[in-house]
């Protein structure tokens, strides 16, 4: 996707959907904040709070452009030299307000806000796009953003 501005990508993102996948099972209050790192790259934070466990989870991982910087498409490590994709599919391009992200297969697929609740119009349109690019979207889990988490 071209046109990407990663500077104004920064700073931190709300879950509102996601495919389901094992490291972020259960997990509710999900978000995940975006910072640049020393020496280039970007700093990633993935926090959300697992709710048979009663506590917050988080996860560091950095995050390198494939390419140009102007396309969206990075590749993400959370686990030493294992690295995934993590591709940019769509975004509010003029406000920088929400955003769909896919990753190395059509099992990982993740809607973005930069608040806790986007239009319901937008979640639509975003998630009739996924099925079009062959998204199982049946299976899309909406993530809760509430007080049970806390407000960190």
């Amino acid at each position: 996707m071209g046109g990407f501005e990663v500077d104004r990508y920064l700073g931190k993102w709300f879950e509102i959907a996601r495919l389901d996948h094992s490291f972020e099972r259960n997990l509710s209050n999900v978000t995940a904040e975006y910072s640049l790192r020393d020496g280039g790259g970007i700093d990633v934070l993935n926090k959300g709070f697992d709710q048979r466990k009663g506590e917050w989870r988080e996860i560091k991982g950095v995050a390198r452009f494939i390419g140009e910087k102007n396309v969206g498409s990075l590749k993400v490590s959370f686990f030493g030299p294992f690295w995934g994709g993590y591709h940019v599919i769509a975004l509010d391009k003029e406000n920088y307000r929400y955003s769909m992200v896919a990753g190395p297969r059509r099992s990982y697929l993740w809607i973005l806000s930069r608040d806790k609740m986007l239009d319901q119009k937008i979640v639509a349109e975003l998630v009739a796009r996924a099925k079009e690019w062959d998204f199982n979207t049946e299976k899309l889990i909406y993530v809760e953003h509430d007080k049970k988490g806390g407000n960190q």
